[in-house]
């Protein structure tokens, strides 16, 4: 059954974990937001706040027109322009050097391979802000725990994705074939190459795993466990994902100072439902 409607899942360490009232009011710096009759979770909610503590700030700086309205406005594709040209003038971030890249290589020495591969089959249960979020995690959690008990019939997992997955490999029992780093999806490479804990065994993985898309029941079939390179084939790589790094790091300073500044009413900050929510992306 795939169920439709949001409440949050309840975990603290998920960002879809609960689910402001739809009658709350929440203010930034005295301005409404506007959010009467929507269903956003707190990771949403989150990211209007630093929206509109950004908009604030380009009005402030006279990139932007004052605004009069009840609420707060959702900026267009053209405010979204001037915003993300504040930020690249204002947030500065470091540039990696070659001793901060070598650095970064010894220590992850196993994510820098070639030739590796696993042979993935997945259930996928998608989590978009109209479901109901706490029901899906029930289904998916339900799911695992079958699948992870002693004497599971061989044919079980292809049945349940084909019952199951919202993907459109589940009526092929969910197989992804093999995939490497570089063909599938970022999350999912994040979790099965690029974390330490991602060299679990064959079968079916212990914990669901959460991406952009949903929660994953994952099994893995096969694997090929590749070859190191050498840092001159990676530098350049390394350079960059360590300036992405930066760069974001850089942007959560900017943006906890804005926050720390600001009146913000009807929004608990601390609450770790909320803690490592995505910024907003004005790109």
């Amino acid at each position: 059954m795939k169920s439709q409607t949001a409440t949050g899942c309840g975990s603290v360490s998920c960002l879809c974990a609960g689910e402001m009232p739809q009658s709350a009011r929440i203010t930034v710096n005295g301005v409404a937001l506007n959010i009467a009759g929507r269903r956003l979770d707190k990771g949403m909610l989150l990211e209007k706040i630093h929206t509109e503590l950004l908009r604030q700030q380009a009005v402030q700086r006279g990139l932007l027109p004052p605004h009069s309205g009840p609420t707060a406005p959702e900026p267009g594709a053209e405010d979204r322009q001037v915003i993300q040209a504040m930020l690249d003038q204002t947030v500065v971030a470091p540039t990696p050097d070659d001793a901060d890249c070598r650095r970064h290589f010894d220590a992850n020495r196993d994510v820098y391979v070639r030739g590796q591969a696993l042979h993935v089959r997945h259930i996928l249960f998608t989590v978009t802000p109209e479901v109901n979020v706490h029901a899906v995690l029930v289904q998916a959690e339900h799911a695992l725990l079958e699948l992870s008990r002693p004497g599971v019939p061989p044919g079980r997992f292809a049945q349940l994705a084909a019952e199951l997955s919202d993907c459109a490999t589940g009526p092929g029992g969910g197989d992804l074939g093999w995939i490497d780093p570089d063909n599938c999806d970022p999350d999912l490479a994040s979790e099965l190459f690029h974390h330490k804990h991602s060299r679990w065994g064959m079968g079916v993985h212990p914990r669901l795993i959460h991406t952009r898309q949903g929660f994953h029941i994952l099994e893995v079939l096969g694997r090929r466990k590749g070859k190191p390179v050498p840092y001159e084939m990676v530098r350049e790589r390394i350079a960059a994902e360590l300036a992405l790094r930066m760069r974001a790091d850089a942007l959560k300073q900017y943006m906890a100072r804005l926050v720390h500044d600001a009146t913000i009413v009807g929004f608990d900050l601390d609450d770790r439902a909320v803690q490592g929510a995505a910024l907003p992306d004005f790109e």
